[in-house]
């Protein structure tokens, strides 16, 4: 749906929100334990959320088929890319009025309780999640709660749904948005639809929760009560397009971070110096409560078609960026289809454009952090989450540790054209500080490490 000037707006109002009433004078340095944040979490998470990375699956792209079944097929791989949580985009049927491109947006829904054909069945998609859940998998659908198509089945049946301008003409939602329709959420009825709607998913296909698209742009009481209502079926995980605490209050397990991802970029073009990224620990702490779980990515199926692959917008640094989402404090990484696979084109969001599969160069990359996120104590998402220590913040060297339950692991990030040095208070012993990404080992020579240029070192320096 979105063209590339309405999705940078759409960025820097979000960025607008995130930092109204977030100011705070920055520090040279941060050292913070979860027992410090003084704020509780209200959402309770589920177990399973605590090792959780998720992966966005977009179907139409995924395959040469384009199809729920012929995705179906990938799902022992996901598995062992180290992924549990599947975030879907939306299957449902696409308008044809006012479409855009050929094939039209995913996120201009027709239909919200039917299937796109072009994808597959209902039944289909049911085989999906029993399966992925057979797998130890986790199923979210993408949620399109803020407009419609223009023909969507409820424009003609209920037309007062809809906002109308003072011609009591039905708007779009924002200008450019032009194949949607603006959903009237001061329309009870409108409102108990859409939660019926929700509802359907969760029972007919066993679905464990939804990413909410502009959820900002939907009431927060709406999103409160659905959260009520969908945890009496099912307790479920909800992920909002949005940022700001106020979400992780009743309604969401987990909020994006654009801020944080808009710096990453901002680092690396040279514009922003690494310590901000200490200064938005600094923020998060004092902003978010204990437990609230942020998106971290480098791409996503936005960032890919409007703003540019992670090689165009983050260059050689694009790994040391995903260890860093991976790695950072209150973050739950992210991957986008085809990223382990080198993505290295802007895919078209309105035609079929396929996903090459063919360079298998970062699957071990990909599947090595993905595994240590989920497999390292001091990485759990929400409360269980380890101390945060920065240790080094100039010249382009970006360096913390991780600890929890008796275990360190250091990360140290060289985004410069340059080799680093860090200097540790600790010596290496015996065969040296074992690589947690990778295999061996690294000693430490006269007090320090060496970082290459544009490379990285994750170790474990557990005393």
């Amino acid at each position: 749906m979105r063209t590339k000037s309405t999705y940078i707006m759409l960025c820097g109002f979000l960025a607008l929100i995130s930092a109204m009433g977030c100011q705070q004078s920055p520090q040279k340095n941060i050292e913070k334990t979860v027992e410090e944040t003084p704020i509780s979490v209200k959402v309770k998470h589920a177990d399973w959320v605590k090792n959780a990375s998720i992966y966005e699956v977009n179907i139409r792209q995924f395959t040469p088929e384009g199809t729920i079944n012929a995705f179906r097929k990938e799902l022992p791989r996901l598995k062992a890319l180290g992924v549990e949580l599947l975030w879907i985009m939306p299957i449902q049927p696409i308008g044809e009025k006012n479409r855009k491109g050929s094939l039209g947006s995913y996120y201009s829904i027709k239909d919200y309780t039917a299937v796109n054909p072009e994808f597959g069945t209902l039944e289909d998609f049911k085989a999906l999640v029993k399966e992925a859940h057979a797998l130890g998998l986790k199923v979210i659908l993408d949620w399109v709660a803020n407009h419609t198509a223009w023909d969507a089945v409820w424009i003609d049946q209920h037309p007062d749904w809809y906002t109308r301008n003072d011609s009591n003409e039905i708007v779009s939602p924002v200008e450019d948005w032009s194949d949607v329709a603006d959903l009237n959420y001061g329309n009870k009825d409108m409102r108990a639809a859409m939660l019926a709607a929700l509802k359907f998913w969760v029972r007919e296909a066993d679905i464990d929760g939804y990413r909410c698209d502009v959820a900002m742009m939907v009431p927060m009481d709406f999103w409160n009560q659905a959260r009520e209502e969908l945890d009496d079926i099912n307790p479920v995980f909800m992920l909002a397009e949005a940022e700001g605490p106020e979400f992780h209050e009743k309604a969401f397990d987990m909020t994006y971070g654009w801020e944080f991802h808009h710096l990453m970029n901002q680092v690396a073009k040279g514009l922003e110096p690494v310590s901000g990224f200490t200064q938005y620990a600094q923020k998060q702490d004092t902003t978010y409560g204990e437990g609230d779980i942020r998106m971290y990515f480098t791409t996503n199926h936005d960032e890919n078609s409007w703003n540019g692959t992670v090689y165009e917008r983050l260059g050689e640094n694009h790994r040391n960026f995903f260890i860093l989402a991976a790695t950072f404090p209150q973050g739950m990484p992210l991957v986008y289809s085809g990223q382990e696979a080198g993505l290295n084109k802007r895919l078209a969001f309105f035609e079929k454009d396929t996903i090459d599969w063919t360079d298998t160069s970062l699957v071990e990359f990909y599947k090595q952090v993905l595994h240590l996120h989920a497999g390292h104590p001091a990485l759990a998402n929400g409360k269980a989450e380890g101390d945060f220590k920065v240790l080094a913040e100039e010249k382009g060297l970006y360096a913390y540790t991780r600890s929890k339950a008796g275990q360190t692991l250091l990360v140290a990030l060289n985004f410069s054209n340059s080799a680093q040095r860090l200097m540790l208070a600790q010596q290496s012993s015996g065969e040296g500080f074992a690589s947690l990404l990778g295999s061996g080992y690294v000693k430490g020579i006269n007090g320090g490490l060496e970082i290459p240029a544009h490379g990285h070192l994750v170790l474990d320096i557990t005393k």
